[in-house]
């Protein structure tokens, strides 16, 4: 990497503006890709599946599409958002800014929250999935079910906690009320007929 790309690279992560729209991408799509992984959990557990390996395919599944999606569309609304954001500033300047730091730096701004966008998902759904690398020799599919539901709460938590902290707010409230989202999902599949 040449010179004035770290240097450019060091500018983004400095930039609160740029750090905190990842920081909602990340979260916002970490989110869902917990909660999406939860249901899977206690989807697969309820329907009979009897192999941790048939959990993990379907998890990473998921994975795979939360993460194309989380990172296609924000590199597709970021694109757009920063093209027009730099066509007001042409029109204002009235002078073309291509190829300008400017348009250098909303470019790597874009790359930055695509990649904090589908970063998210990624861990949101495999880290509840790690139990059932253990199925047989330690869990039963149950139990793997039980502790995949468990990390995805805390995954959530953690996602709470680091937005309360950062916010000001009570850390381990909004830990709880994140986590509780876990919860709410993981029983809502169990009461679901069939």
């Amino acid at each position: 990497m040449s010179r004035s790309r770290r240097s450019l690279a060091a500018d983004l992560l400095r930039d609160e503006d740029v750090r905190s729209i990842a920081r909602r991408y990340f979260v916002s799509n970490g989110f869902d890709g917990t909660l999406t992984c939860v249901g899977v959990i206690v989807g697969a557990v309820l329907s009979g599946i009897d192999d941790g390996g048939t959990v993990i395919a379907i998890g990473l599944g998921a994975a795979v599409g939360l993460g194309t999606s989380a990172v296609w569309s924000v590199w597709e609304i970021e694109r757009a958002e920063t093209r027009a954001e730099i066509l007001r500033l042409e029109r204002s300047m009235l002078t073309d800014l291509d190829d300008t730091r400017i348009e250098r730096s909303k470019r790597g701004a874009r790359l930055v929250h695509a990649g904090a966008s589908g970063m998210g998902p990624m861990i949101g759904v495999l880290v509840p999935l790690t139990p059932f690398l253990f199925e047989g020799p330690v869990f039963t599919m149950t139990e793997a079910g039980i502790a995949g539901v468990a990390l995805g709460v805390g995954v959530l938590a953690t996602f709470g906690a680091y937005m309360g902290s950062i916010s000001g707010q009570r850390w381990y409230v909004s830990a709880a009320r994140m986590g509780l989202a876990g919860l709410v999902v993981a029983a809502i599949n169990v009461l679901l007929p069939g």
